[in-house]
C-alpha cells in the first residue's frame, strides 16, 4: 500500500517562506499525478498545484499562483511545494495526494486515491 507523508509545515510570519515535502513510500516506478491541496477552517478543500511526474508538467490552481512552486524528485519519490511570500490567507492544513489513474493530471479531486495526513501551515501578520 502506498503511503504519503507530508512534512515541513510550521508557523511563519507574513512574507516568509516554507518548503513542504511529501515522501511516498511503497511506490514502484510509475508516472502519476501528484498534487497539493489545502483546507482552512470552515473552508472547502482547494487544489493548490499539480505535477505529472512523467513529463513534469505543472498546473497551478490556487491563490499560490506566482508564489508557490511544485516539483517532484522521481528518484526520491518526494513531492515538494516551495512557498514564498506567505500570507495569512495561506494558513491551512496542506495535503499531498496522488492519482495513478491516467497519463496526465485531471482536475477532479476524487481521482486522487492516496492522501497524506497533512501538515499545518500557519502564517501570522
Amino acid at each position: 500500500e502506498i503511503q504519503l507523508m507530508e512534512s515541513g509545515g510550521g508557523s511563519v510570519q507574513a512574507g516568509g517562506s516554507l518548503r513542504l515535502s511529501c515522501v511516498a513510500s511503497g511506490v514502484t516506478a510509475s508516472s502519476r499525478c501528484m498534487a497539493w491541496f489545502r483546507q482552512a477552517p470552515e473552508k472547502k478543500c482547494e487544489a493548490v498545484a499539480y505535477i505529472f511526474t512523467g513529463d513534469r508538467k505543472t498546473t497551478y490552481a490556487g491563490p499560490g499562483q506566482g508564489r508557490f512552486s511544485i516539483s517532484h524528485d522521481n528518484a526520491k519519490n518526494t513531492l515538494y511545494l516551495q512557498m514564498r511570500d506567505l500570507k495569512p490567507e495561506d494558513t491551512a492544513m496542506y495535503y499531498c495526494a496522488a492519482d495513478f489513474s491516467g497519463p496526465r493530471c485531471y482536475s477532479e479531486d476524487y481521482l486522487f486515491g492516496y492522501w497524506g495526513q497533512g501538515t499545518q501551515v500557519t502564517v501570522s501578520s
